[in-house]
């Protein structure tokens, strides 16, 4: 007879020290209890390469980080991100042997795009679990194609309206739409897989980084197109900051579930770049500080883990577990009586309501049961 199955889901993940352990410290035993956890990369794990004209700012990190991923409990991770090709296809490829031999199953890239949308599908406990990853961040010629290494892209189109066309220079409203054999090809993927598991999670790379609570239309639509598919979850990542949630036909889209252990230095030549100053106009709170690990804006701060758990029968209970990432870069659980607890739970519920979204946040123990609440 099949066992209750556990499982746990992290946003970014990227370590840039000498002991990338250290990032787990505070972590390590809640996530090492978990039958499966998920967890997103964020950099490449690589020597070799050259860094790729089109990218903005990236890093890498060392081997000891795989062996550091497994320690802290993780066994599936998505590499479907901006940042999967930011030093070529040499170091995409180390990133994947070095995550595999550690035993990690690797979701969401490969040497073509056959590779990159295949599932990894976890088997425990008599239960089957499959992953699929895809990214919506995408500069020019990191998707996977037929004949060359990258990630399943999930793209869409942008399109600038101007409110008022007797007025130049005025605000505009921002549309955007899912690229539509993308969304085809997502959606099949997780049709071909749902009959073959017993619980499907779509992660996706994507949404608007930085700016507090905004979901762009892109995201809704591939969301409830995934859900309508046969996925169960949506494990959102990229935007840096949490999001809201919304509970689609029961159930739950995480547009974000924000950094989980990311390291960003920051030096004063790098504050004063033109490209850092770029994106620090989306966050007016964001100050680097040159003495910590973390810096991000001050709302990064707050992050989660979502709590997946599958019995043996019926549908899958899934909760967050709030999460305080301190300034060098350590997530840290937080209990009910914490009062950075309730921050957490009234950041999600604010920005919730925000979006017009739905999913409502009960404290339960140590615990947020997400429900569906009337709009």
């Amino acid at each position: 007879m099949s066992e209750e199955v556990l499982m746990y889901a992290v946003g970014d993940i990227g370590p840039s020290r000498p002991d990338p352990d250290t990032l787990f410290d505070f972590v390590r035993p809640t996530l090492t209890k978990a039958d499966v956890a998920f967890m997103q990369l964020e950099l490449p794990i690589s020597e070799r390469g050259a860094r790729l004209p089109q990218v903005r700012h990236t890093d890498r990190t060392s081997r000891a980080s795989a062996a550091a991923f497994r320690r802290a409990g993780f066994s599936v991770v998505s590499f479907a991100s901006n940042h999967c090709m930011d030093w070529g296809a040499d170091a995409l490829f180390d990133t994947i042997n070095a995550l595999r031999e550690e035993g990690l199953a690797v979701v969401g890239v490969g040497a073509n795009i056959a590779e990159a949308r295949k599932p990894a599908i976890v088997s425990v406990k008599g239960r089957r679990i499959a992953f699929l990853a895809y990214s919506s961040i995408l500069p020019f010629g990191f998707w996977a194609e037929e004949n060359r290494p990258g990630c399943a892209p999930m793209r869409a189109w942008t399109l600038y309206e101007q409110v008022e066309h007797d007025q130049p220079g005025t605000p505009c409203r921002v549309h955007t739409f899912a690229n539509r054999d993308d969304l085809e090809a997502l959606t099949a993927d997780i049709r071909k897989v749902r009959d073959e598991v017993d619980f499907v999670a779509v992660s996706l790379h994507w949404g608007i980084h930085f700016i507090p609570g905004v979901i762009a239309d892109y995201q809704r639509e591939v969301g409830r197109a995934a859900i309508d598919a046969g996925a169960d979850v949506i494990f959102g990542h990229h935007a840096h900051i949490l999001k809201g949630i919304d509970i689609y036909r029961g159930k739950p889209i995480i547009y974000s579930m924000c950094n989980f252990a990311m390291d960003l230095h920051m030096d004063e030549k790098h504050a004063k770049s033109k490209g850092f100053r770029e994106i620090q106009k989306l966050h007016p709170e964001w100050e680097p500080n040159f003495d910590i690990t973390y810096n991000f804006p001050p709302d990064s701060r707050h992050s989660v883990i979502v709590k997946c758990v599958l019995p043996p029968d019926g549908p899958a209970r899934i909760t967050l577990l709030p999460v305080h990432i301190g300034p060098m870069s350590q997530p840290e659980v937080l209990r009910a009586s914490d009062p950075r607890f309730e921050e957490v739970r009234a950041y999600l519920e604010r920005h919730t309501k925000s979006q017009g979204l739905n999913a409502r946040y009960l404290v339960e123990g140590d615990e947020l049961r997400l429900e569906a609440g009337d709009l």
